[in-house]
């Protein structure tokens, strides 16, 4: 049974067919009105199109077409097949790239005002800007800094990471290749605190409610230095992702407090999550960590985003330090046209979600003057 979204006014939810071999779902406001430049949002892991509800009527009333999709692996999006055994080309960069393109042109655009992405939107909208810079015409990247394709000559990944990271006492392990584990999906969907509660910690945990969230730069790839990072990034190795973020559970005070995720918020993620897993998105995450498919990301090597650009994080988001150098790397070579690196006080990872207003703003902001820089 398909939850009641509970959607703010202004915004209605439809299915779209024929999206690169998907029937999607989307998010829109301001559909009423043609002409209006189009906003594309593309959202993360474990979020749907429903994560930008607090900021689509913001971007609608200020003259935009606002489409945010399920993306492919998520939601009510279908098409996709959660088979870990199936083609996992169908999750490579490429294709979520197509699957954007495809949208865009479903909606009747040719091009869109911007696309913005968050999480792991956040590389697929880099990806879009970089790649089809004639579509789209401005990337917001959101708390996963974007530090370019990857380098010739490829070298396949350094196993020793690993290695060195199960060496550490206690022993530790990358979330990225636990993710790309068989066992992960069932460790999430079929936990024993119960979905609810798992993704009612997991997202507290990565908010700025958790004091624990105070990030600083790391100084490089290695096991001593990756160490730093909160458990639910570089996870005790003998826990899977529900038990690391178990103790961290909210008291029943401090959930009936959340302004920015409510339960009957939080109901929409569980009941949506029960129905799928978490499969689909996981597929993401085992073609990032994939040297065949960065392999052929290389292709792309030395190529820039020149298209006007911006990044716009939580204050208190380890995201944005997880890839020692990335944020950095970004603004110096990966974005030639960056107009603002911008960390929101009072956010973690969820920025959209905990400082709505804020991040509708500066969002705002940058498309006028990607608008004007032309």
């Amino acid at each position: 049974m398909l939850a009641d979204l509970s959607l703010p006014p202004g915004i209605r939810s439809r299915q779209i067919p024929g999206i690169n071999g998907l029937d999607m779902h989307v998010l829109e406001a301001g559909h009423d009105d043609p002409g209006r430049p189009l906003l594309l949002l593309l959202h993360g892991f474990p979020e749907l199109a429903y994560s930008w509800r607090k900021i689509m009527p913001a971007l609608a009333q200020a003259g935009y077409h606002v489409v945010a999709p399920d993306q492919r692996g998520y939601g009510r999006t279908t098409g996709w097949d959660s088979d870990y055994d199936g083609d996992l080309a169908a999750f490579s960069m490429p294709s979520l790239v197509r699957d954007a393109l495809a949208l865009v042109y479903a909606l009747g655009h040719r091009s869109a005002a911007a696309v913005i992405g968050h999480d792991f939107g956040s590389p697929v909208a880099a990806w879009c800007a970089l790649v089809r810079p004639d579509v789209f015409r401005a990337v917001a990247m959101m708390s996963a800094p974007f530090a370019g394709p990857p380098a010739l000559p490829f070298a396949p990944a350094d196993a020793r990471i690993h290695e060195e990271l199960a060496a550490l006492d206690p022993p530790r392990k990358h979330y990225q290749w636990y993710y790309a584990t068989r066992e992960a999906d069932a460790d999430m969907w079929r936990c024993p605190q119960g979905l609810h509660d798992f993704l009612r910690a997991y997202y507290h945990v990565k908010s700025a409610d958790w004091p624990g969230n105070r990030p600083y730069p790391l100084e490089a790839w290695t096991a001593a230095e990756l160490a730093k990072l909160p458990t639910y990034y570089v996870m005790d190795a003998r826990q899977d992702m529900a038990a690391a973020v178990a103790p961290e559970m909210p008291s029943r005070e401090q959930i009936a407090a959340s302004r920015w995720l409510p339960d009957e918020e939080l109901r929409v993620y569980s009941s949506e999550y029960g129905r799928t897993g978490f499969q689909g998105g996981l597929q993401w995450y085992r073609c990032a960590i994939s040297d065949r498919f960065n392999a052929e990301l290389s292709l792309y090597a030395g190529r820039t985003i020149d298209v006007p650009s911006c990044f716009i994080a939580g204050a208190a988001d380890w995201g944005i330090r997880q890839r020692p150098g990335a944020l950095e790397a970004m603004q110096r070579k990966a974005c030639t046209r960056m107009l603002g690196c911008h960390l929101v006080e009072g956010a973690g990872h969820w920025v959209q979600q905990e400082q709505p207003e804020e991040t509708a703003r500066l969002l705002l902001e940058f498309v006028g003057k990607a608008a004007n820089a032309g």
